[in-house]
């Protein structure tokens, strides 16, 4: 079996966030940052190459596939910002209706610019998904 690529690396977060080369990417990283760790009331980590992780959680599929993740995260991708685990509360519908603009996927919330959507709402977001998670998964 390939070996995961998300998993904490010792990468520095500052340094990856500084590399990224659009400076409106570069604020909403910063922000996110912020948000998220408020969020979950833990630092930041740099989960494999791109993903900056607040917290974690141990999963284990039926087939026997386990593994860590964290508890919310984001990547900052040329097209979007990716928000990881947002969307797990069981009032996220009614809380991305009041959001803005955004687009989801298979567990994904993403978000082109920050300015786009109201970060009072994306904040109770992570806060009731870090909620969530640590219900399903106490450490």
């Amino acid at each position: 079996m390939a070996e995961k690529k998300t998993k904490p690396t010792k990468l520095s977060v500052a340094v990856f966030i500084d590399a990224l080369t659009d400076p409106a990417r570069r604020a909403d990283a910063t922000a996110l940052v912020k948000l998220m760790q408020s969020a979950a009331g833990e630092k930041p980590k740099m989960w494999g190459p791109s993903i900056i992780g607040f917290g974690s959680y141990h999963y284990k599929y039926e087939s026997g596939r386990e593994g860590d993740m964290p508890l919310i995260g984001f990547s900052p991708r040329k097209a979007a910002n990716v928000l990881y685990n947002l969307t797990g509360s069981s009032d996220s519908k009614a809380l991305l209706a009041k959001l803005g603009k955004h687009t989801t996927g298979k567990g994904c919330l993403y978000i082109k610019k920050l300015a786009d959507v109201d970060q009072q709402v994306l904040g109770a977001m992570a806060v009731k998904s870090v909620a969530a998670m640590r219900a399903r998964s106490p450490r």
